[in-house]
């Protein structure tokens, strides 16, 4: 197989991480964490968990960023776990057509409940279903063709008939060492996994999604409520 690009557009508080250690746990693939985050810090000023430690282990130049990320191997998959979060206006656009597309997304009510507890100050912005929503649009305008969606949810229900449709989709044969992988840390994860990856670094498949009940004050309900129209408009072309 030639060398390919995969670019996976996720949230904060989705099965990201363990989605890179699926992709990471074939023998065919290399996968880059977060590779906008220094950048993303720098240039917004946002305080984030770890914020200096971040823009100092990264690249906080975007321009080399792409770079890195356009250059397929000569075999095999280079895999990007993305947070849409982190694109920002200043981004050009062309260097996206040297990548293949996958957006993951979930429900935001969860997510909302989620980031709350690891994040004070929590806005709509900082959840990433508009910039979803944007390079999806973006994306289907330059191609004429939809890019790939997962719904975690859907997924975790089935994962290896997801994975399946989803390799089928990027025209990459399935391997079932997607299905587990080793616990621990990685040497690929970002310098922040120490502060949000406890669960994934405890993890060794992907595991059922939660049923519980999610109960949000009055605010993060505002939040959900104005994430949810680009949730549903991805979630309408999901696997």
């Amino acid at each position: 197989m030639s060398g390919r690009c995969i670019a996976m557009w996720s949230g904060p508080r989705n099965i990201s991480t363990a989605m890179m250690r699926a992709w990471e746990n074939r023998d065919d693939t290399v996968v880059v964490d977060e590779p906008f985050y220094a950048h993303y810090l720098q240039s917004t000023g946002l305080d984030h968990p770890m914020r200096e430690e971040v823009i100092a282990s990264g690249e906080t130049d975007w321009q080399a960023v792409v770079q890195s990320l356009i250059a397929p191997p000569d075999s095999g998959i280079f895999y990007q776990k993305h947070i849409a979060t982190h694109w920002l206006p200043h981004f050009t656009t062309d260097w996206l057509d040297s990548l293949d597309h996958v957006f993951l997304i979930r429900e935001p009510e969860p997510v909302v409940a989620s980031y709350s507890v690891k994040r004070e100050g929590l806005t709509a912005s900082d959840l990433g279903y508009e910039q979803q929503g944007f390079l999806f649009d973006l994306l289907h305008e330059r191609t004429g063709a939809r890019p790939a969606v997962i719904d975690s949810k859907r997924f975790l229900a089935d994962p290896e008939a997801q994975l399946r449709s989803l390799c089928t989709h990027l025209d990459i044969p399935f391997d079932e060492n997607m299905l587990t992988w080793p616990a621990g840390a990685r040497d690929s994860d970002g310098i922040w996994g120490s502060h949000w990856y406890d669960a994934v670094n405890c993890s060794t498949g992907f595991a059922p999604a939660r049923n519980k009940a999610v109960e949000l004050r009055d605010d993060q309900r505002v939040i959900a409520k104005a994430c949810r129209p680009y949730y549903e408009q991805l979630r309408e072309h999901a696997i």
